[in-house]
């Protein structure tokens, strides 16, 4: 039985709720383990939880198990694998633990994850973050404008 406040609660597909206690606290990758496991695209389904936060049963919880991996970086890689082989069931997907560790990851040096997820970063808060991606585009716009109306309006000098 869940209490409501102030803790997000995850399932296998996002937050479902807000509780009053915590099971975690930290910043972790949330994988869908049964129900919603995959995308359309056959990626898998991910959250990606900083803070504390309680995780139900039906997601599984990854942290950087190690200093040669960047969990941020594994976040973004997994976004671009197909999981569909190693997801069973029928009606219910599940993508157990055994499963999961099978999954094959490209691990570049820890300095590329880190030049990797920097880029992405930044591309994912213009796309996402209204605060840094709509000045962003407004500021493209004006220049595009800007282009266009100076080429439109010169007019060559006649004699």
């Amino acid at each position: 039985m869940r209490e409501s406040g102030a803790f997000p609660y995850y399932g296998a597909n996002g937050v479902q709720d807000r509780v009053s206690d915590y099971l975690f606290d930290g910043t972790f990758l949330l994988v869908g383990e049964d129900g919603s496991v995959v995308q359309k695209n056959g990626s898998p389904v991910l959250n990606w939880a900083v803070g504390k936060i309680w995780v139900n049963n039906h997601a599984h919880v990854l942290t950087a198990g190690s200093p040669e991996i960047n969990l941020r970086f594994l976040y973004f890689y997994l976004q671009t694998v197909d999981i569909s082989a190693y997801v069973t069931g029928g009606t219910q997907p599940k993508l157990n633990q055994k499963n999961m560790n099978r999954i094959p990851v490209a691990l570049p040096p820890l300095e590329e994850q880190q030049r990797i997820v920097a880029i992405l970063d930044k591309f994912d808060a213009l796309v996402n973050d209204l605060s840094s991606g709509l000045p962003a585009e407004i500021k493209a716009r004006r220049q595009q404008y800007e282009h266009y109306r100076d080429r439109l309006l010169s007019f060559k000098e006649t004699v």
